[in-house]
Parts: structure tokens; C-alpha cells; sequence
């Protein structure tokens, strides 16, 4: 691994590079905050493919790319005189010493959730009109319900036991079937969206990471189900060909194969 000197060194080339980039090139000349933030949360969701296919060197390549971005928009605001990387950086370390009272000052904690809550209470202290202001709107909704219940379990609204969750989680499903046996459609939307963010919850008690799992589970449908199209080209034969039975064979296929890997 590399010397701080080095790791210092690493970012200025860096920062060097980005004002040349800014100048010299007319991609780069040409970019606005704007037109950099469905780039930004483009590289953010390939480094999250790359932490769950485990590919370091993957993690390592989009790390860096997300990081070009980070350096980008501190370069677009000292052009506009707002702020520019130094500022960053500066504010992020107030801010984090700020919330380690445990590590910067004489607070004591026993745990994790302790530190949880202490930051939560912390925010609150700093401005933030709620516990959830901080939760962005446009996050997906299932990481946005995720986010929500851990944000509001730091201030100690939360469920005591798993098994508590769980019960609620029954709860809403018999809700749910209830109207689906009624057949009221809108009513059907609110309990099952109540059914995920159950699920949700009782997966943060058993410390599953809920986006994770379900994409985790979207790629191995993925492999599976391209494990059937290559069986399929093989044999020259179209979806239409075969029954459900008979694809079948072909999903356990790729499940046997999955289980030797």
C-alpha cells in the first residue's frame, strides 16, 4: 500500500489533471453540474454492481470514476466562487468530528446504535427541522424505505424485537389478501406497498440489506434465465416451442450449475 505522501500526491496529479481537462478539452469545458448528475448517479450504481459481484479490481476502476466526478463539481464551484475542493474536504472533517463526540470529545458509547442515535440527535442539533429532512426524494423506494426506517430507529422509534416486525409483517399480508379477494385495485396498491415496507423492516432487523438482496436475486434470474436462450439457440428452438414443464428442466439446469460454481 502507499505512504500518505504518495496517496497526497495521487490526488493533486489528479487535480491537476481535472484543471487541464477543464481548460484544454471541449467535453470537459462544456459540463455543468446539470449535465453531470445523471452521469454521477450512472457511475454510482455500477460501482454498487461491482461490490456485489465482489470485483475488486471492478470496485477500484469505478471508485475512481465516481471520484472524478466528486473532484468535477468542486472544480465547477470554485469557477462559480462557491466553493471549491479544499472547502470540501474542510467541511466534511468539521462535520465528522462533529458527530464523533466518542472519538473528538468525552462522550462515551457501548455500541453501534448508540453512535447511530448520537448522530441522528446530532443533525437535529445542527438545523434539520426532522430526522427524515435528510433522506433525498429522489432516492428509489426501496432504498428510500430502507433509509427512512433506519433514520427514524436512530432516534429510538423502532420496534423492540424482530419477532414484533414479523407479526406485523402477517398483519399487513392478510390486509393485503383481503383486498385482493374484494378486488379493489387502489386498495390493493396501499397494503401491498404496507407488505414491502414490512418486509423492509423486518429485513433491517435481521440485518439483511434489502437493495441488496432483491438485486442480488435480479442477477441470478438474469444468469438463469439466459442459461435457458443459450439451451434454446442450441437446439434451434424459440420460448413458444416448449412448455413450462420443459423449460423448467432447463431453470434446475442452471441452478445445478450455479451450485458447482
Amino acid at each position: 500500500m502507499h505512504t500518505k505522501e504518495e496517496k497526497l500526491a495521487a490526488f493533486g496529479r489528479l487535480l491537476d489533471i481535472m484543471d487541464d481537462l477543464r481548460e484544454k478539452c471541449p467535453w470537459d469545458r462544456k459540463q455543468t453540474l446539470e449535465s453531470l448528475r445523471h452521469l454521477t448517479i450512472e457511475e454510482t450504481y455500477e460501482l454498487g454492481d461491482a461490490i456485489l459481484d465482489g470485483n475488486l479490481q471492478e470496485v477500484k476502476k469505478e471508485v475512481g470514476d465516481l471520484l472524478l466526478h466528486l473532484v468535477f463539481y468542486a472544480k465547477i464551484g470554485s469557477e462559480k466562487k462557491a466553493f471549491d475542493i479544499a472547502d470540501v474536504c474542510d467541511s466534511l472533517c468539521e462535520k465528522l468530528i462533529n458527530r464523533h463526540p466518542h472519538i473528538y470529545g468525552d462522550v462515551e458509547v457501548k455500541d453501534e446504535a448508540e453512535v447511530k442515535q448520537n448522530w441522528e440527535k446530532l443533525k437535529l442539533k445542527e438545523g434539520n427541522k426532522s430526522v427524515l429532512s435528510g433522506v433525498p426524494k429522489s432516492l428509489p423506494a426501496l432504498v428510500k424505505a430502507n433509509r427512512i426506517q433506519d433514520k427514524v430507529a436512530g432516534v429510538g422509534f423502532d420496534w423492540e424485537h424482530s419477532e414484533q416486525v414479523f407479526e406485523k409483517l402477517q398483519e399487513e399480508l392478510a390486509e393485503f389478501q383481503d383486498e385482493v379477494k374484494a378486488n379493489h385495485q387502489d386498495k390493493m396498491e396501499a397494503e401491498f406497498g404496507d407488505v414491502l415496507f414490512s418486509m423492509i423492516n423486518y429485513a433491517r432487523f435481521l440485518k439483511i440489506n434489502p437493495e441488496n438482496a432483491l438485486e442480488r436475486t435480479n442477477k441470478k434470474f438474469i444468469n438463469r434465465f439466459q442459461y435457458i436462450e443459450e439451451k434454446l439457440n442450441e437446439k434451434k428452438l424459440k420460448f413458444t416451442d416448449l412448455d413450462l414443464k420443459a423449460l423448467d428442466v432447463f431453470w434446475d439446469e442452471a441452478k445445478q450449475k450455479e451450485r458447482k460454481n
